[in-house]
Formats: structure tokens, C-alpha cells, sequence
């Protein structure tokens, strides 16, 4: 079933600013649309209309061609997961499952055959004795899938689902959600601020940004031509440099040198016109200085952090003005590279946008 979102607005207060003003998107079916953004941003308030737990001032909610946006929540037909698990203590996991199915009077052999299946889809077989203190953070969150899933809800709601967890069982819950989507093919929104989680999950994205809907669209559209400052600078992260249009390209100049660096996002800035050029920072390739490089185009690595297989450096331009850089670990090892070291920088691409400042 798709969701289709129109021009919705929520206040929490007569007068104040909208949690959320105008928002149009739409989730495919079948697919995971996750809404990114930073804390503030009014993805969770979209979801809560979403799921019927708060009325917008304004706009729809649609499920398919059906009209939602006043049906109580409990009509939706919805399975809705909490980062905070959100499990009873004093049930065990069988009973958890069960309870949405004791609630909707489903004959118990029918709700017992039920149980059993999910306890195998969501690989917790033979746990269903146990209470959630008995189990780890991991497990207790695929109860709550699996407790989600027993109503066969019309679409998944999904509430950071893995914040509360460390960082190697996000890695795990995340794999098992997406070989687990790929299975049962149920429509879902996942409310994250986690931008690997995004990109890794999603088949749609809508970016938010102030309660607005920043850009919306797949993965690869959203990164690789972003639709506004904030986006180019929020997904992915990026390096902020000034610069001018010059026959198409954009030249940066002070504290890397002269340099014309390819447009990737279709800017329709005019000649000559003063731009910000977002530069991300596995876009940046770097060159060890020698005494012949002149000193504008010097940069000197301020630090380096190694993780896993990439490093991270932190530049300081000629100007003052920082650059962070990523790099393969095994180019920066043949390439000789340590703290204190002078270097080129290489910009590969940017993303352009209108300097209004100026």
C-alpha cells in the first residue's frame, strides 16, 4: 500500500512556528522511505500524524486512495516500532507477539500458529518463554518487529528503532531489516537522524530540514544532486569553499590555488557570479608538497585518524580555513603521508550554489 503525505502542517500552540508546515511526499509501495534529518526537523511529528497519534492543522494523510487523516489510530491498521522497544515487562515474548492478536479476539490456535511463524521470521525460535530482561537489546527490538508484524499491519512505522542500541547490533539489525524487507515486501517509514542507516535502508528519501521537506527522491539523486545548501552540506557531509563560475566550472582560489573543479549538481549560476562549492571529503585527493609548489596552494595536515580501512584528515589551508579529507588507508600509505606534512589538495567535484552573502 503506498502513503501519500499532502501539504501537511501541525502547530503546538495557537500562534507558534508550524512542527511541521507543508510537507508533501510519497512512499512508494512496497519500498522503505525513510525520512533523515537533524533533531528539530519534524520527521517524528510526521510520523505521529502519520500513525494518528497527533491531528494536523492541515493537509492529508493518504493510504492508497483512502482519506486517513481523521481516522483514530487504532482503525489504521498499522504496526508501529519504538526506539524504546516499548515491550511489556511481565509477558513473556510469546505473550508480547500475542498482544495485538488477544486484542482483535483472533481465535487462539489461529494466534498460537501466528506467534510461531514470527518467532522464526524475526530468528528468536525457541525464546519464547523468556521476558525482555532475559534477552539482549538486539533480540527485545525483533520482539517488537515481530510484536509490529502479528496484526499484519498495512504498513510499518518505524521510530529510530536502533538509537538505543551499540553500534556493532545497528550494523546486524540493520542487515537483518533489509534482507527481512526484501522478503515480505511491507510498506515502511523509518524516522532516522542516521545517515548511514538512511543510505543504507532506504529506497526513498525525504531529507527535512526546519518541518519542511528539504528534497525527497532515491539515494543517489538526493547525494549526488542535491536540491539545496542544506542537503549538499547535510548528506554526506561536506567542505564549504567560496568560489567563481568560470566557462561552466567553478575556480576556487584562495588556499588551494587556482583551481577549476567539475559542477555535479546542474547549477544554473551565470558567469562570473560568486558561488559556494560544496566539496565532500572523499572528492578530495591529495598530493605531498615539494619545494617547488607555491605556498597559496599549500595546505599542512593538522591531524589524521585511522578507521578501519580509510583515513581521516583535518587540513589547514594557506588561508587559515580547515579541510577534512578522506582517503583509502593504502593511498595514503604509498603516498607517504603524516601529521605535520604539507600538501596539495585536488578537488575532483562540487556541488554549486548561489553565494548570497556577497
Amino acid at each position: 500500500m503506498s502513503l501519500i503525505v499532502k501539504n501537511l502542517t501541525k502547530r503546538f500552540t495557537a500562534r507558534g512556528t508550524p512542527a511541521v508546515a507543508d510537507v508533501s511526499f510519497a512512499a512508494p509501495t512496497g519500498g522503505i522511505t525513510t525520512l533523515l534529518g537533524p533533531s528539530g526537523s519534524g520527521k517524528s511529528t510526521v510520523l505521529r500524524v502519520i500513525a494518528g497519534l497527533e491531528q494536523p492543522d492541515s493537509g492529508q494523510v493518504l493510504f492508497g486512495d483512502e482519506d486517513v487523516t481523521h481516522l483514530p489510530a487504532q482503525h489504521r491498521g498499522l504496526g508501529f516500532v519504538f526506539q524504546s522497544y516499548a515491550l511489556f515487562k511481565h509477558m513473556t515474548v510469546r505473550k508480547n507477539i500475542a498482544f495485538g492478536l488477544g486484542v482483535r479476539k483472533t481465535p487462539s490456535a489461529d494466534a498460537r500458529r501466528k506467534v510461531e511463524e514470527l518467532l522464526a521470521l524475526v530468528q528468536l525460535d525457541g525464546l519464547g518463554e523468556r521476558y525482555p530482561a532475559e534477552l539482549s537489546g538486539g533480540q527485545r527490538q525483533r520482539v517488537a518487529f515481530a510484536r509490529a508484524l502479528a496484526i499484519e499491519p498495512k504498513m510499518l512505522l518505524l521510530d529510530e528503532p536502533f538509537g538505543a542500541l551499540d553500534a556493532q547490533v545497528r550494523v546486524e539489525l540493520r542487515d537483518w531489516l533489509r534482507r527481512f524487507h526484501d522478503e515480505q515486501h511491507v510498506t515502511t517509514l523509518l524516522v532516522t537522524h542516521d545517515q548511514e542507516e538512511a543510505m543504507e535502508l532506504s529506497d526513498h528519501l525525504v531529507v527535512m530540514h526546519e518541518g519542511r521537506v528539504a528534497q525527497a527522491g532515491t539515494i543517489r539523486e538526493v547525494y549526488d544532486r542535491p536540491a539545496t545548501p542544506f542537503v549538499a552540506g547535510f548528506v554526506g557531509g561536506a567542505n564549504v569553499m567560496r568560489g567563481q563560475m568560470v566557462d561552466g566550472r567553478v575556480s576556487v582560489g584562495v588556499g588551494v590555488g587556482l583551481l577549476a573543479v567539475n559542477v555535479t549538481n546542474g547549477t544554473d549560476a551565470p558567469e562570473g557570479a560568486a558561488v559556494n562549492a560544496y566539496v565532500r571529503p572523499h572528492d578530495v585527493t591529495l598530493t605531498k608538497a615539494d619545494a617547488d609548489t607555491p605556498k597559496i596552494s599549500v595546505a599542512r595536515v593538522e591531524r589524521m585518524a585511522w578507521i578501519g580501512g580509510y583515513v581521516k584528515l583535518s587540513l589547514k589551508l594557506s588561508d587559515g580555513a580547515p579541510m577534512t579529507v578522506e582517503m583509502p588507508k593504502s593511498e595514503i600509505e604509498a603516498l607517504g603521508i603524516n601529521e605535520g606534512d604539507l600538501v596539495m589538495a585536488n578537488l575532483r567535484e562540487a556541488k554549486v550554489f548561489m553565494d548570497y552573502s556577497i
